[in-house]
């Protein structure tokens, strides 16, 4: 009985890892898939647009690119691996307790590839044009975008759980990716302006890399991270088990 356990055991967590490499998997491809589009969309602006300067037109086909592009993205990663495609999604599942730190870890660094590659192809693809870093507006501080993107990636995570995670809103579910893709879509309205509205660390990174330029990132990790997992502590300790 006892080497049935644990045979039964191993094959267990065999399974497990398995699983949680095919959902890494997928994050690296839904990853890929949301920032080619979505910074390919701001080349795309920026190569018609290269006498007219940033307007509010601009802002706002980036923030339809992005919503479209999320959209797709956690629509073809939901059922795999949650469609997670942001390591501050993933930081606050953690928080909360709905994802083991190895398959956290394993989604962490597949969606920092996807990124990478998105970019790495998109410079290749456009001829030379190179994704741009993001970067602070003229007159806002470091501190104003810390809190742009705390705030901003709180209300991501937090739509998140209440569409995707929560048992209870199980009806939600098909509406999910479109309340996830609105959502970041009205904070890329509201923060593109002041900090590019990244919500997002993976998004950062790829172009950072690339571009090689790395003036206040940290601000693109710290903020989403933080409200991120905020927002997962938050839900899982107030709401998940209390109706």
């Amino acid at each position: 009985m006892g080497i049935g356990m644990v045979r039964e055991a191993g094959e267990w967590s065999r399974r497990q890892d398995s699983d949680s490499l095919t959902a890494a998997l997928a994050e690296f491809i839904s990853t890929l898939i949301f920032v080619f589009a979505g910074e390919g969309a701001g080349l795309a602006i920026e190569k018609l647009s290269v006498d007219a300067g940033v307007t509010p037109a601009c802002l706002v086909a980036a923030a339809l690119a992005r919503t479209f592009t999320l959209f797709v993205a956690v629509s073809v990663g939901t059922n795999i691996s949650g469609g997670h495609v942001n390591p501050a999604v993933t930081f606050g599942a953690l928080m909360g307790g709905q994802v083991t730190l190895l398959r956290g870890i394993l989604y962490w660094i597949a969606q920092l590839l996807g990124s990478t590659v998105a970019c790495m192809l998109l410079k290749f693809a456009t001829n030379g044009m190179a994704t741009s870093a993001y970067s602070l507006s003229p007159g806002v501080g470091v501190w104003n975008a810390f809190v742009f993107e705390i705030v901003m990636t709180f209300g991501l995570v937090y739509t998140v759980y209440a569409t995707t995670v929560d048992s209870k809103n199980e009806g939600m579910r098909i509406m999910a990716p479109m309340a996830i893709a609105f959502i970041v879509g009205a904070n890329i309205l509201a923060g593109g302006a002041f900090d590019g509205a990244s919500m997002n660390p993976a998004v950062s990174f790829g172009p950072a890399l690339i571009s090689w330029s790395w003036e206040n990132h940290w601000v693109y990790w710290a903020g989403p991270l933080i409200g991120g997992g905020l927002a997962g502590f938050v839900y899982d300790l107030f709401f998940m088990a209390k109706f």
